[in-house]
């Protein structure tokens, strides 16, 4: 007897209409996701004159931003799994939008440490949710793709705070520059009135609150779990390393700001190439070579930039050259949106990419701080070379998890 039931979404032999507009709103709401984690780099010395914070103070506000989306990832993802991936997606952006706005208005290091970890929330719970209605949606043969797509709202966002930070921060202020990326609650609204809920969510039912998160600690899946955790943290900590101190990096080795923005320019071009290939090399090699070969890249431009800067710093081809690696080997971040979907069944799906993720980030609130100690005595770029080593640990820890490319989602709906 036929099959009566109503073909899902991610059944679609093509990419419809209604696929580009998912894809569209989530890409939106990840773009000023990261972009108000990046912008805050750009701003250090303007909120230090105003309000008299020390790098240790900087690392502080950044530590615990970092540290408040693991805590908003694993809520958002309990929450995505019983409420839905579109609601978080609304939730989550108005979140940060709000820290945003309390960022802007801080009148003491008290004030905005708190202020930065509201944004953490929102941050760390948006994510999850836009990966995982774009994964059940998708075709499985695009999936790779578009969740490459997806993901390049993460240099579209550095770009975005590069522009704001190094040319309209020193015209209007850091206060107006946060006030000012508040506005992105808006997306909230497009987000709840545009973007269909995920059929397959809808098809499996909505479990009981936090259903299922005891086999990603302790049981069935814990194994697969935690080597994902693993994978995730050592990639933030290549990634972190390196962006956390980067714009004062280069200017502690004499390079203006307009300079900077130059090179800053070269990454983020390798970035968005970076992402929107490793959906294609994904799809058609598998997840675990195309990681392993763009992780790999990142750890080859990384030594030029820091450990042998003395010696290549005459050849501003080879730095430029370096700065392109960097860019494309963070395409890393591609895999993560569909590989995670792909291990996960779709009960607890959402609860296991926040949680992996954002626990993996979470403890990246160490990065800044270690940076920030080695500094006095090895200086900038020792702390950032060390990003090198956890680049090369990443390449290698992808293949303790198994390969996931194509695998249908319907069969695992519940």
């Amino acid at each position: 007897m036929a099959d009566s039931r109503r073909m899902l979404l991610c059944e679609s032999p093509t990419v419809t209409a209604t696929h580009r507009r998912i894809l569209t709103l989530a890409f939106l709401g990840w773009t000023f996701d990261f972009y108000d984690l990046i912008l805050y780099t750009f701003l250090t010395r303007a909120i230090s004159d105003d309000l008299g914070l020390s790098r240790m103070g900087h690392a502080r506000a950044l530590g615990l931003s970092f540290a408040a989306t693991a805590v908003g990832g694993v809520a958002s993802g309990l929450l995505a799994d019983r409420y839905g991936r579109r609601t978080l997606v609304s939730w989550t952006i108005l979140l940060y939008s709000f820290g945003s706005l309390l960022s802007g208005l801080a009148w003491s290091e008290g004030f905005l440490l708190v202020a930065r970890a509201i944004t953490g929330l929102g941050v760390g719970g948006e994510w999850a949710a836009g990966h995982a209605l774009v994964a059940e949606t998708f075709p499985p043969a695009r999936r790779g793709r578009a969740g490459a797509l997806l993901q390049t709202g993460a240099p579209v966002g550095v770009g975005l705070a590069t522009l704001v930070g190094t040319l309209v921060a020193p015209q209007i202020g850091w206060r107006a520059c946060l006030i000012g990326s508040s506005a992105t609650a808006l997306l909230a609204f497009l987000a709840r009135r545009g973007m269909p809920e995920s059929d397959l969510w809808q098809r499996g039912g909505t479990p009981a609150f936090g259903r299922g998160l005891g086999r990603l600690i302790g049981g069935d899946l814990a194994r697969r779990f935690w080597l994902a955790f693993g994978l995730t943290a050592a990639n933030g900590a290549a990634y972190w390393l390196t962006y956390s101190w980067l714009p004062e990096y280069l200017r502690s080795r004499g390079l203006t700001l307009a300079a900077s923005g130059r090179y800053y320019a070269v990454i983020l071009a390798g970035e968005i190439v970076g992402y929107l290939s490793f959906g294609w090399f994904s799809d058609r090699l598998g997840r675990r070579p195309a990681f392993s070969l763009f992780a790999l890249t990142m750890a080859t431009g990384l030594l030029p930039l820091t450990v042998l800067w003395e010696r290549f710093s005459g050849r501003p081809l080879l730095i430029f050259g370096a700065m392109l690696l960097v860019g494309l080997g963070t395409g890393t971040w591609s895999n993560f949106g569909p590989m995670l979907a792909e291990l996960f069944p779709t009960a607890l799906r959402n609860a296991a990419m926040g949680s992996v993720l954002n626990l993996a980030r979470g403890v990246q609130f160490l990065a800044p701080v270690l940076i920030a100690l080695l500094e006095p005595r090895f200086g900038l770029a020792a702390g950032i070379g060390l990003a090198a080593l956890f680049s090369t640990l990443a390449a290698l820890w992808v293949w303790t998890l198994p390969e996931t490319r194509g695998r249908s989602l319907v069969t695992e709906a519940v």
